[in-house]
């Protein structure tokens, strides 16, 4: 038996409607228990009046068309997939004509059981940035509209569906491709990212392990807290669960792994977790409570309802921990108003005005570096650490990272890289503290004016403060 869909509604403009959550009214009560790969070489497709696109970066491009002035439908595969999957670009007006100009570009996920189609059908999103000097890019996050891929690369990567590699596909392989194929402002100070419902977990996932990438992130109903308090894990796991079951045909622990054994996947990519991250970067969130509001059909519908509602708890929860950090935030909560369409498109017509000012006026990258991941080897800022630990996953800690020095809180041996702060051949001497231990290193900057210091080894978890002295001055 097909599950029910939840009704989205439509915009105030007759457009045809898109759900973006699929749900048996049933499901309310269980939800309530709450690197990319090689570049492949082939044919640039194009339509011949506008945009071409070429394969780039692990990304195939199977087919494209061109729907109106404006709108692009692309098909892709890419082996982080195993299948091919859609994406719908929105140009700005006037795209073809100005071959000199570049433009910021706002990445725009859907949500469960979603399209990429579903912001311009259902979202208003070509009404809205109409006249805007904006690249839109709406990718699929799913597969052929079932429960969707949750912006992660999968536990499970042996399932049926393939390896459904979506962070890889969206950050490592995606946003590259679109740089290379559109004239886009391809650094942080042009490049957005938000989404709803599950899109808007996406969003503020991929901004918080990734800080270097996006000057803004936005979620509308979203799920932004999945693990940082004991009512909101349990409801992602009962939500999480059930999608990946229901929806997705696959085990339950399938997308982040099993809650008794895999816990730290599961805070690796909380949001809530990893707010810290987001520091300097300008965010948004769009809540309710799920009481019926004034966009709300006569007889709305209940799984709306009680979607609704568990969402306000996970974004409520996720703005108060960014208080709790002194991270600024825009939060809207407008109490009334239900998990469909109309609420959706109106927060993005609220939300692009303020984008545009970010983008025209982004703010700064933070003066020192602070980043925390459960990866193994990540690069952020410029700074890159290499761990080799007897934990897959584990939490690492970098802090107070300057040219003058770092904090690192890890396990096992570290390898860090600065960024290019020094003058090529510099040589600057390190003293290294763990506890009562002192040793003084001694290194020179490479060609690009990068130093590499590996720490000595720990014994779990241990702090290490880096201190750099250098009598030239740092650029």
């Amino acid at each position: 038996m097909r599950p029910t869909r939840v009704p989205t509604g439509r915009p105030q403009e007759p457009v045809p409607p898109r759900r973006a959550v699929r749900a048996p009214r049933a499901a309310v009560v269980a939800l309530a228990l709450a690197t990319a790969s090689a570049g492949l070489a082939g044919p640039a497709r194009a339509d011949e009046r506008g945009a071409r696109f070429e394969d780039a970066g692990g990304i195939h491009v199977v087919k494209v068309r061109r729907i109106d002035d404006r709108q692009y439908s692309v098909r892709v595969s890419t082996a982080a997939l195993g299948r091919a999957v859609d994406v719908r670009i929105l140009l700005p007006t006037g795209y073809e004509r100005r071959a000199s100009a570049h433009y910021p570009v706002l990445y725009l996920f859907h949500g469960t059981s979603g399209r990429a189609s579903d912001w311009v059908e259902a979202g208003d999103a070509e009404k809205t940035t109409a006249g805007r000097p904006l690249i839109t890019v709406m990718p699929d996050g799913g597969f052929d509209g079932n429960g969707g891929g949750w912006y992660t690369d999968w536990a499970d990567p042996g399932t049926g569906l393939g390896p459904s590699k979506w962070e890889t596909f969206h950050v490592g392989q995606l946003i590259p491709w679109i740089d290379r194929n559109l004239r886009t402002v391809s650094r942080r100070e042009g490049r957005a990212v938000a989404g709803l419902s599950q899109g808007g977990f996406g969003a503020m996932s991929y901004a918080s392990r990734h800080p270097e990438l996006f000057v803004s992130a936005a979620s509308f109903s979203g799920a932004p807290d999945i693990s940082s308090n004991p009512v909101t894990s349990l409801g992602a796991t009962g939500v999480v669960s059930y999608i990946a079951v229901a929806l997705d045909g696959v085990r339950p622990d399938a997308i982040f792994g099993s809650r008794l054994t895999d816990e730290i996947n599961w805070r690796g990519h909380d949001p809530a977790g990893l707010a810290s991250n987001l520091r300097g970067m300008r965010l948004a969130l769009y809540t309710a409570t799920g009481v019926p509001g004034p966009l709300d059909p006569p007889a709305p519908d209940p799984a709306a309802i009680g979607i609704e509602a568990l969402t306000h708890v996970s974004t409520v929860s996720f703005h108060r921990r960014l208080d709790e950090l002194n991270i600024p935030s825009r939060y809207t909560d407008y109490v009334f108003g239900t998990h469909i369409f109309p609420y959706w498109a109106r927060d993005l017509r609220q939300h692009i005005g303020p984008l545009m000012a970010v983008f025209a006026d982004p703010p700064r990258p933070p003066a020192e570096t602070s980043y925390r991941s459960i990866d193994r080897n990540w690069s952020q800022w410029g700074w890159t650490v290499s761990l080799k630990r007897p934990a897959a996953r584990q939490f690492s800690a970098l802090s107070k990272a300057s040219g003058t020095g770092f904090t690192l809180r890890a396990a096992g041996t570290a390898t860090v890289t600065t960024p290019a702060s020094y003058r090529p051949g510099t040589r600057v001497v390190i003293r290294v503290t763990q506890g009562r231990t002192h040793r003084v290193l001694k290194a020179t900057a490479d060609p690009r004016g990068r130093l590499t210091v590996t720490l000595p080894r720990t014994h779990g978890t241990a702090t290490t403060r880096v201190n750099i002295t250098t009598a030239q001055t740092a650029r």
